[in-house]
């Protein structure tokens, strides 16, 4: 399946529309990541438990829409926008929408 940010694919006329596909993940942040993740807000440097989160989250919701799409008898998803927003009382959730127009090319 082709995914991509760009409303077409050169060479790939669209042939059909399927509608709006979303993927979204909300991930929590432990104990342990976010004690590590001060230490490091502390001392300086990148936070390596964060950026692993993070990337598992993203990479989870544009699987997830890539499989919504599929559903949809879609072979691409064109106009990809992906959204982060922090959630929870103590900010210690993580919220990664994946959202793009399902196609077939």
């Amino acid at each position: 399946m082709i995914v991509t940010t760009t409303p077409t694919i050169e060479g790939h006329p669209v042939r059909e529309y399927k509608g709006i596909v979303v993927g979204e993940v909300i991930s929590g942040i432990d104990f342990i990541k976010d004690f590590a993740a001060g230490l490091t807000n502390f001392f300086g440097g990148r936070s390596k438990s964060y950026e692993d989160e993070l990337i598992g989250a993203r990479e989870s919701a544009l699987r997830e829409m890539e499989q919504r799409a599929r559903s949809m008898g879609a072979n691409a998803v064109v106009g990809v926008d992906i959204d982060y927003e922090v959630l929870g009382t103590g900010g210690n959730m993580l919220m990664v929408t994946a959202s793009g127009t399902a196609v077939v090319i």
